[in-house]
Parts: C-alpha cells; structure tokens; sequence
C-alpha cells in the first residue's frame, strides 16, 4: 500500500514557476502520472513518467511548459511547471501504478493517489 504525498504547490503569479513533488517509500517501482482538478471541472492527466524515468508523456495543454522527472534515489517524482497561466490553477495529484498504461491520462489506470496540492496562479 502507497501514501502519496505531495508539496510544492502555493500562489505565483501568471508567467512564474513551480516545482511539485510525489514522494514515497517504494516509489521506484511504479509508474508515475500528475493530475489536476479546477474547481468545477473533471480531473485530467497533465504528465507520466515511467518508472525508470526513461519514457514521459504530456497533455497538450503544458508541452513544452511543465517537465515531469524523477528521482530514484529520492523516492520522488516531479513536476516542473514554468510559465505558469491562470487556467493551471488547480489542485494537483500524483497518482502511481505498477505498470504504464497507453492509457495514462484515465484516471481508473491508477491504483494509488495522494491528497493533492493546490496551485493557484493569479497576480
């Protein structure tokens, strides 16, 4: 049984960054995905990260803007966030399974979750 947990999250204002992280015991061994919630609105995949780090995955909406990364030796999973918007407001999630799935950004692949953090970009 995984706890997930997650920090990193906090206020920044719009064009700023951030660096979330998902650490726990045993993490190695799993595959890793970042979600987010906005109030109102499902929760969707943002990254995934398998678990030796050598494959990732992004939504489209934050290619090229948020890196997903990892860190064994940590047991840690990150999540890089420049260039930050108003819509990436939102409570983020790390969630970890056994295996990478195609797919990753279905919420039902995951058999573990944290409690989320939230980030909020406003000025």
């Amino acid at each position: 049984q995984l706890q997930l947990v997650e920090s990193g999250g906090g206020l920044v204002q719009p064009g700023g960054s951030l660096r979330l992280a998902c650490t726990t015991s045993g993490l190695e061994r799993y595959a890793v995905g970042w979600f987010r919630q906005a109030p109102g609105k499902e929760r969707e995949g943002v990254a995934c990260i398998t678990g030796s780090g050598g494959s990732t995955s992004y939504a489209d909406s934050v290619k090229g803007r948020f890196t997903i990364s990892r860190d064994n030796a940590k047991n840690t999973v990150y999540l890089e966030m420049n260039a930050l918007k108003p819509e990436d407001t939102a409570v983020y999630y790390c969630a970890a399974d056994l295996y990478y799935k195609p797919l990753w950004t279905k919420i039902y692949e995951y058999q573990y979750w944290g409690q989320g953090t939230q980030v909020t970009v406003s000025s």
